[in-house]
């Protein structure tokens, strides 16, 4: 089982040409209304890779509620730890523009009174595996992680998005996943030497003895486990919409190691699912089926994907 702790969030998604710089005005092209957050878009992308899952998080008492929980109910994601607040449900602002690339703006609304009193409450056992983000109070994401540590479950924190936290955090991590941004934001917390990509991730796995991935973007993915390093190419696309591609990658990735699949592999599979993300507006609708990843493995990575 794969329990999910975090953000369930209604997004606003609004396309431009270009990307707007402060004080610009920018006319858009569209808006468009779709289930996101983190917490949501790697429940769905773990539930669509075939795992078994359960999210654990906070709506509003508002009608965007129903719209957030959509595509979590139709994949029939255990969702009798989702708690209804007197708050708004989290919204994020979305803009994208012409070649894909995106800036997102959180509104947490109902997100902001998560505890780990609710991941309790919904039970955490051993052999689960809990995936966190930092789209919810960090307090509860830090009990939350040492929860899980005592249940015997596998922790998995995708350092998103990006923000100054307590490193005690980190102690009770097993899988780490960033990407560049977040990696170099970790290491500036650290005080970490100067080094390339590979190492930065080899003398950050050493440094808290757990599992490192960093996805790269276009350069594909990078771990280290153990000392030992895994690399995996990225799907060659045209991008449309890289919104949910990170959520994909981490909801698949968790999904792959929880059914026992190697390190390697599960990237591999997450990297292809990550790609196809891409190729669809939204974030939960982007999400592609097993089977469609399946399809694209069978002919390879290095193809380009239409």
């Amino acid at each position: 089982m794969i329990v999910v702790f975090g953000s369930i969030n209604i997004d606003l998604i609004g396309h431009a040409p270009t990307l707007m710089r402060p004080g610009e005005t920018v006319l858009g092209t569209g808006l468009e209304f779709s289930p996101g957050g983190k917490g949501g878009n790697q429940a769905l992308a773990a539930s669509r890779a075939g795992a078994d899952v359960k999210m654990v998080g906070c709506v509003g008492g508002d009608d965007f509620a129903t719209r957030a929980l959509a595509l979590l109910s139709e994949a029939e994601i255990d969702l009798s730890g989702v708690r209804r607040m007197d708050r708004h449900t989290g919204t994020a602002l979305i803009i994208v523009d012409d070649a894909g690339e995106n800036m997102i703006t959180v509104l947490p609304g109902a997100n902001s009174r998560l505890t780990a009193a609710a991941l309790e409450q919904a039970g955490i056992a051993e052999g689960d595996y809990l995936l966190l983000q930092l789209e919810t109070p960090i307090e509860g994401v830090l009990a939350a992680a040492a929860l899980a540590q005592e249940n015997g479950a596998t922790v998995v924190l995708n350092l998103a998005p990006f923000m100054d936290f307590d490193l005690a955090l980190l102690k009770n991590v097993d899988v780490l996943v960033v990407n560049e941004t977040e990696l170099a934001g970790v290491l500036e917390m650290l005080d970490a030497p100067k080094l390339d990509e590979a190492d930065a991730v080899s003398w950050l796995s050493d440094k808290f003895g757990n599992t490192v991935v960093a996805t790269l973007g276009s350069r594909g993915a990078i771990s280290v486990a153990a000392g030992s390093m895994t690399t995996v190419p990225s799907l060659k696309i045209k991008p449309v919409d890289t919104v949910g591609a990170g959520d994909t990658f981490v909801g698949y990735l968790s999904a792959g190691l929880a059914e026992g699949m190697t390190l390697s592999s599960a990237m591999e599979r997450a990297s292809v699912a990550a790609g196809l993300a891409c190729l669809t507006p939204g974030a939960q609708p982007s999400i592609p089926e097993r089977a469609a990843v399946e399809d694209r493995l069978a002919l390879g990575v290095a193809s380009e994907a239409q």
